[in-house]
């Protein structure tokens, strides 16, 4: 797999530009400073501390960073926004990739808005809702594959050879590049100092190398001299990497049927598993599997207790933190950072999306009190 080496010498202090979200950073990313950009205004996603939270799981500074905020809602913006700049670049006129949802979306938008056309591969019943509506708004053609994503990508891959479509899934490197720039963003955002834990869900795996790549470039131009330890989470039935480290291994037992309800993240034999393996091995991480019930536990708590409404692999990290306590692996008083990947109307399926309405008999006069009041589903 393709990695970008930057030439980071002689940047200093003068690494950021007055763009703003991602193509601040464009002094650290392999894209002409004179070239412009394919964009929606990614970035500069909100980092949020989460005071009633930290109150309930017993932790002192506690940070959500939202990246539901993103255009599309999810990180995948980040890397799509370089990606794309890029295949626009060289002169690809057709795009593609493999997906369980969010990076479907993401390219679509990407590539309307370059005017270049998308086929996107997914697995078959599979992929919600609020994702899949978002491709088929923005035009893509869908290729619906009678397998889980680890087929769906074999399928793109087998296709995608010589002359075929120019695939953006997170193999790309250029797609790792734009990922890198939340490790940049938290670092500006608390106040140029870097957290001790940063904490991400893991599908793929692309997204823990990628912020990882990020902190080790800011160790490299000085910026910081130490980066925060990454922590990786999966749902128990889709947790290659989480096996893996718990074992002490280097290489990981694919999981031929993933299964888990946090969709975004069921993936059996993630592609950039080495990279994952060595981001956490390096940074002093590890990587935790936790099961869907502590996943839609985490999403309400997210919600209820701080209104940050995220899908299910995005409260995989809030699932991971009691646990990670008890074993000792986080401290009460050190400073973590859970990245909260995409919003929640991306998966309106998930169970704490089951709205229930007050049915309200009658009403006693304008200074009255309510009457009979019963709660029913909400027809759909």
């Amino acid at each position: 797999m393709l990695d970008i080496k930057m030439n980071l010498s002689g940047l200093g202090s003068e690494w950021r530009t007055s763009s703003k979200g991602v193509w601040k950073y464009i002094a650290l990313l392999p894209i002409p400073p004179d070239l412009t950009p394919v964009t929606l205004g990614e970035g500069d996603t909100p980092i949020l501390r989460t005071p009633r939270l930290q109150e309930g799981l017993g932790i002192e500074e506690l940070y959500v960073k939202f990246e539901g905020a993103n255009p599309t809602g999810s990180f995948k913006d980040r890397g799509m926004t370089v990606g794309v700049t890029h295949a626009l670049e060289i002169g690809e006129e057709i795009l593609a990739c493999a997906s369980t949802g969010n990076t479907s979306a993401s390219l679509s938008a990407y590539a309307a808005r370059a005017g270049l056309r998308t086929i996107i591969f997914i697995p078959s019943n599979q992929v919600a809702l609020g994702k899949l509506s978002q491709a088929a708004a923005m035009g893509a053609e869908i290729v619906e594959v009678d397998g889980n994503f680890d087929e769906a990508l074999r399928l793109l891959l087998g296709s995608a050879q010589e002359s075929g479509p120019y695939v953006l899934n997170s193999v790309n490197p250029f797609r790792i590049e734009g990922q890198k720039t939340v490790a940049f963003e938290i670092y500006d955002q608390l106040g140029r100092v870097v957290p001790e834990n940063v904490i991400l869900p893991v599908g793929n795996a692309g997204n823990i190398s990628a912020a990882w790549k990020g902190f080790s470039e800011l160790m490299e131009i000085g910026a910081i001299d130490r980066a925060p330890r990454m922590i990786g989470v999966q749902a128990t039935g889709a947790s290659p990497i989480a096996d893996a480290v718990s074992k002490g291994s280097m290489g990981i037992v694919p999981v031929d049927k993933p299964e888990t309800v946090a969709s975004a993240i069921r993936i059996g034999r993630p592609a950039s598993w080495k990279k994952a393996l060595l981001a956490i091995h390096e940074s002093g991480g590890t990587a935790v599997a936790v099961d869907d019930q502590e996943i839609i536990r985490a999403q309400s708590m997210l919600a209820t207790l701080e209104g940050i409404f995220v899908e299910p692999a995005s409260a995989a990290p809030v699932a991971a933190l009691k646990p990670l306590m008890q074993q000792g692996i986080i401290a009460r008083g050190e400073s973590t950072v859970c990245i909260a990947t995409g919003h929640g109307l991306k998966d309106p399926e998930s169970p704490i999306c089951r709205v229930r309405t007050v049915k309200i008999d009658k009403l006693s006069g304008l200074g009255g009190g309510f009457g009979a009041i019963t709660s029913q589903p909400l027809g759909r």
